[in-house]
């Protein structure tokens, strides 16, 4: 183990702002985030309470997808997907272009935005997208391959309509169409017909901080399956530092640019039949303080029913695990921190410390997961935070059933590539802020 002051801001979501590449060819694309709360004012308590908050949200909607696949074979149900990711993504609609600030969600596909006219939509923060204002909007017909592509769709006169529902009575419904896109507001790019739901009854109040959600899942309809670029990469800085965290696109997605190809660890996408959308990893054992947890292969397999395994997000601010293997982890922590233990309910975690003084160091056991092929060392303010109005360090790690997820709270100052074609994901250690 080794001392360390654990001092963190408490929240991930954030705001993406597209900076396009000045070449014609659409080869790569830089966005920046930025923290969607960094304007509200929030004490360290506040923020914390928020992004806890978030997070046992979507982790309802992503088990609500494990235990739809879980059921009977016998049950019509709907497919249900994610939902409500911790980023906003900065673009703009048609022709002329309008700009909407959309949901990033690394859960689903689909691209949705509110359209006029609305027989019932959410109160977004601008003007709701008319497409017969633009004279790049058409409707997709149901013989298109990306309507074939919607998990539900129904046939219209001349349409294919869809429907997505969020497990929490979130939901969009409307026309798929194709538009033109332009990220950026200097030097744009534009990408047409590009597909898209254009939804005219929307359902949500998760959905109110942007106007849409872009989906980046593995699927066809995702954003990065249409533009085929292949890959995609975030490095997300420390909390508590103002700079922006770099999102990155095809050819710019590329590891080795801030890292020698020696420091870069990757291991392998695993699929989910049930759940194509989402980005699962093997992840094999976990350790705590340098000793194995030695915990069971299958508690982090997927199930043949679509249950089960681990998925990495970036809409999900903590750490969630099985509780076969929470229960591990817990205990491991509660021997080897050896101080006080403190109620952490109020502000929706699980384990939490009472340390000497907020300004103290503490020793803090060293946590590692081990997935298929790469060690995942995280330094100590990637898992434990400290409230320096009570004093209290906090496990950022939740007990969860069905599904475990590696939250965004344990991605920081990493730069991750997801790499679609070769099915791997890697990652390095890099300090982000110098992207």
């Amino acid at each position: 183990m080794r001392a360390i002051q654990v001092f963190l801001p408490l929240v991930m979501a954030m705001i993406l702002m597209a900076v396009p590449q000045a070449s014609s060819a659409l080869s790569g694309l830089r966005v920046e985030l930025t923290h969607v709360d960094s304007s509200g004012n929030f004490s360290k308590f506040e923020l914390l309470q928020r992004a806890a908050l978030r997070s046992s949200r979507r982790m309802a909607r992503l088990t609500a997808r494990a235990m739809k696949a879980a059921a009977s074979a016998n049950e019509v149900q709907a497919p249900v997907h994610a939902g409500n990711g911790e980023f906003l993504m900065e673009l703009a609609i048609g022709t002329p272009s309008l700009a909407f600030p959309a949901i990033i969600d690394t859960g689903s596909d689909l691209i949705w935005t509110q359209c006029k006219p609305c027989v019932e939509c959410f109160s977004q923060p601008t003007p709701v997208f008319n497409p017969s204002s633009s004279s790049t909007y058409t409707k997709l017909p149901c013989s298109s391959n990306l309507c074939q592509a919607l998990p539900t769709f129904t046939c219209g006169a001349s349409s294919c309509e869809y429907q997505y529902s969020y497990g929490d009575s979130s939901s969009t419904q409307g026309v798929l169409a194709s538009e033109t896109f332009t990220f950026g507001t200097e030097n744009s790019t534009s990408v047409s017909d590009v597909a898209f739901g254009c939804g005219d009854t929307n359902q949500g109040s998760g959905f109110s901080q942007g106007s849409g959600l872009v989906g980046l899942g593995r699927g066809p309809l995702s954003l990065i399956s249409q533009l085929d670029l292949g890959k995609f990469s975030y490095c997300l800085t420390s909390l508590d530092d103002s700079k922006k965290s770099p999102l990155l696109f095809g050819s710019l997605a590329d590891l080795t640019a801030s890292a020698t190809a020696s420091a870069v660890q990757s291991t392998p996408l695993v699929q989910n039949p049930k759940h194509p959308a989402l980005y699962y990893l093997s992840l094999k054992d976990i350790s705590v303080g340098g000793n194995s947890l030695q915990i069971p292969s299958s508690t982090f397999a997927v199930q043949e029913d679509g249950s089960g395994g681990l998925i990495i997000d970036s809409g999900t601010s903590i750490t969630y695990l099985e509780v076969a293997a929470y229960r591990r982890l817990k205990k491991a922590f509660l021997s080897q921190m050896q101080l006080p233990v403190a109620d952490g309910s109020e502000i929706g975690l699980d384990l939490c410390f009472l340390a000497p003084s907020a300004s103290s160091s503490v020793e803090v056991p060293k946590l590692v997961f081990h997935f298929d092929g790469a060690d995942l060392q995280l330094p100590a303010e990637n898992y434990m935070i400290m409230d320096s109005s009570d004093g209290s360090l906090c496990l950022t790690i939740m007990p969860s059933n069905g599904l475990s997820i590696l939250g965004n709270f344990q991605q920081q100052n990493l730069q991750i590539l997801y790499d679609l074609k070769s099915k791997m994901l890697s990652f390095v250690p890099t300090q982000c802020d110098q992207l």
